[in-house]
């Protein structure tokens, strides 16, 4: 396993990791809007999806993979009627690449954020067209 640890993105608030290798496999902890320097972002839940996805894009980046490695992503919302504004922003960030998805209602995340995504990518096998 491969501790993945960038400073593009806020580092962990707790006794676990930004994200993991094992076997190919990248398994990126729940991010919240906060930034680098870790101030959480608030007020607007369009920018604080796109803080969320841009902690993801960094640690992506970081660990040497793509976006379109991304094969799975779970959303954690405190409220549900912001579906669909972070529906937008997802389907923006993600382009025509479509991850399979879950949507959780919470009552609570870290910090008092309103939303938090992980994700799960995997590297191509070498020489596929994905690799391309």
């Amino acid at each position: 396993m491969r501790v993945i640890s960038v400073s593009d993105a806020p580092a962990a608030i707790g006794p676990y990791s930004q994200a993991v290798e094992s076997g190919g496999w990248l398994f990126i902890s729940g991010q919240i809007p906060l930034t680098p320097s870790g101030e959480l972002v608030q007020g607007d839940i369009v920018r604080e999806t796109r803080q969320v996805l841009e902690n993801i894009r960094a640690i992506l980046a970081g660990a040497g993979y793509r976006l379109e490695d991304v094969v799975k992503t779970t959303i954690y919302l405190t409220d549900l009627s912001f579906f669909g504004q972070v529906n937008e922003v997802y389907a923006a960030f993600f382009g025509d690449h479509r991850p399979a998805r879950v949507t959780v209602g919470v009552a609570a995340l870290p910090r008092g954020a309103r939303v938090e995504i992980e994700a799960i990518a995997v590297r191509p096998p070498e020489g596929s067209a994905e690799t391309s």
